[in-house]
């Protein structure tokens, strides 16, 4: 069965939604999670979730490495018009994944002991993301 989980951004950053994705699976038995972002500027990653630097220093690093189109080193971009952050968060989606399989035991994601699943908003502006959820027991 699909399901759809509907997740509230802030802002650029990653966005734990590990419990929530837990909740897609309780008495699945044992299977295949597959979850899709239904979106081109933002990705969903498995990451460490003990330090909040770690999610601090990836999303320091990719402005870094994929800085917004006003600065001078990203002004060979074209697609522009719907600001700064836009082209340099498609970039960073298309770098990132955009989809997960986990295995599930049990009814229970198959994460280890200090991963989580998170939502990488690239955009600075609060969205509305939708996550294509699809367990194939």
């Amino acid at each position: 069965m699909i399901q759809e989980l509907t997740i509230q951004t802030h802002g650029a950053g990653l966005y734990e939604i590990t419990r929530d994705v837990a909740r897609t699976c309780v008495g699945a038995g044992d299977g295949l999670l597959t979850l899709m972002i239904r979106h081109t500027s933002a990705s969903l990653l498995i990451q460490e979730n003990a330090d909040p630097e770690v999610q601090t220093d990836l999303r320091n690093y990719f402005h870094r490495l994929v800085p917004p189109t006003t600065d001078p080193s990203m002004s060979y971009l074209t697609h522009t018009y719907e600001g700064p952050d836009d082209m340099p968060a498609h970039i960073k989606a298309a770098m990132m994944p955009v989809s997960l399989s986990i295995p599930v035991q049990n009814g229970q994601m198959m994460l280890g002991t200090w991963q989580g699943i998170y939502v990488f908003e690239h955009r600075n502006a609060p969205h509305t993301r939708r996550i294509a959820s699809y367990f194939n027991a």
